[in-house]
């Protein structure tokens, strides 16, 4: 590996730490968020004016948008300070890799906070959002660690798969490219799987955030999708 490339997966290492650490720190927001006006009953004020579908995709849409001015505002404030100080020569290519985290982000960040707000709808206490949180948690950390790994073997078996599926595609699709290792047709069934994976999550995660969201105490999945609702 020329000194180039030792740079890029430099660049790329961080941008998949920032892409664990906003995907994570912000969909565990969206859940908590949901948690907490469920168990002050804020949310039933709140669905007097709203539908919950509108409810669940505003504070969505929200909170992805702060998540993402934040991971562009770190982004920035890195590659200045360190260009600064001479820490670091970047390639000419970080800029686009920058560009790719925040393209991921974005992926990432639909398909998984309409999971992390059906974590929180299902409990009424923060204590409980934990265990409903699991789950996700484990494929976040699991898709982390592939996200690394594809760093310094970006051709390995493992990172081309996992750069296709959706739930850690935004964590090792990024690094791929940025390392000049993903093909065109690859990059655009990546971002193709991923739309259609969350399209296709979107409405059954809102059922059950819709049906769950007045429910005292915690309630199963299976047990909303039978009843009749809201």
């Amino acid at each position: 590996m020329n000194a180039e490339s030792r740079e890029t997966a430099t660049v790329a290492f961080v941008g998949v730490l920032l892409l664990y650490g906003q995907l994570f720190a912000y969909g565990y927001w969206v859940a908590a968020g949901v948690v907490e006006e469920k168990s002050s009953r804020v949310v039933e004020v709140l669905l007097a004016t709203l539908r919950p579908s509108h409810l669940l995709r505003g504070k969505i849409l929200g909170i992805g948008l702060l998540g993402l001015a934040q991971l562009l505002l770190l982004a920035l404030v890195g590659l200045f300070a360190s260009s600064a100080v001479g820490t670091l020569e970047f390639p000419s290519g970080a800029i686009a890799t920058v560009g790719l985290v925040l393209v991921w982000f974005v992926l990432g960040f639909f398909f998984y906070a309409t999971m992390f707000a059906v974590a929180g709808s299902i409990v009424t206490r923060q204590e409980d959002l934990q265990t409903t949180m699991t789950p996700l948690t484990i494929l976040i950390v699991g898709s982390f660690f592939i996200g690394l790994s594809a760093t310094s073997n970006p051709d390995s078996t493992l990172a081309v798969v996992a750069s296709l599926l959706p739930f850690s595609s935004p964590l090792v699709m990024p690094t791929r490219i940025a390392l000049g290792d993903a093909a065109t047709w690859e990059v655009v069934a990546s971002i193709a799987i991923s739309v259609a994976a969350t399209a296709a999550l979107i409405p059954l995660a809102t059922k059950i955030y819709s049906r769950a969201l007045l429910r005292p105490g915690r309630v199963r999945i299976r047990q909303v999708l039978r009843a009749g609702g809201a």
